[in-house]
């Protein structure tokens, strides 16, 4: 069976570009939502013919417009694609064991912001990306699955962060179809 994915975002959407590209048997995307009605990314989603939905208020009234209208499109899993926001323990309650997020650091690493300056600062001979359960404790979930990136010399966070972000299209499709089907 096909699972019913909604996407949530906050800018240009490249994770979840990557994981419309990659729907197929496992999921589909029902639904891409933002906090930011200029994201990038809803108009490349509305493009390809994806129901999406802006909604910049307050947490609490844009949580509410987002749980009616996953619930509305069917969706069964959500999946955290380069949202900035922190959701709400009660958010993320009513979707329990059901939202997954990709994040650039090798966690429990690094949680948070600034991973990749944090990775370089700590002299680390890698970084990398997880993809995890969403839970109320920030990046603490049940780690789903990673991919490493070597720190190479002069590396910089940006140099850094354009790696890690190739790792992460390659890494969370195949997660997400992986956790979709347990």
């Amino acid at each position: 069976m096909t699972a019913r994915v909604g996407i949530l975002i906050s800018g240009r959407g490249s994770n979840m570009q990557t994981l419309v590209r990659a729907a197929g048997d496992a999921y589909r995307i029902a639904l891409v939502a933002s906090d930011n009605p200029d994201a990038a990314g809803l108009a490349w989603a509305a493009g390809q013919g994806i129901p999406t939905l802006a909604h910049p208020g307050k947490r609490a009234e844009r949580e509410a417009a987002f749980d009616a209208a996953l619930r509305d499109a069917g969706v069964e899993v959500i999946a955290l694609a380069g949202y900035m926001r922190l959701l709400s323990d009660d958010f993320v309650a009513g979707w329990r064991g059901r939202i997954v997020n990709i994040h650039p650091s090798l966690l429990p690493k690094y949680k948070g912001l600034d991973t990749h300056a944090r990775a370089l600062a700590a002299g680390d001979a890698e970084a990398g990306c997880s993809v995890h359960v969403v839970t109320e404790e920030l990046d603490a979930g049940e780690l789903l699955g990673q991919a490493r990136v070597p720190i190479l010399p002069g590396d910089t966070p940006d140099s850094l962060a354009e790696r890690v972000l190739a790792a992460e299209h390659s890494l969370y499709p195949k997660v997400l179809a992986e956790f979709v089907q347990r």
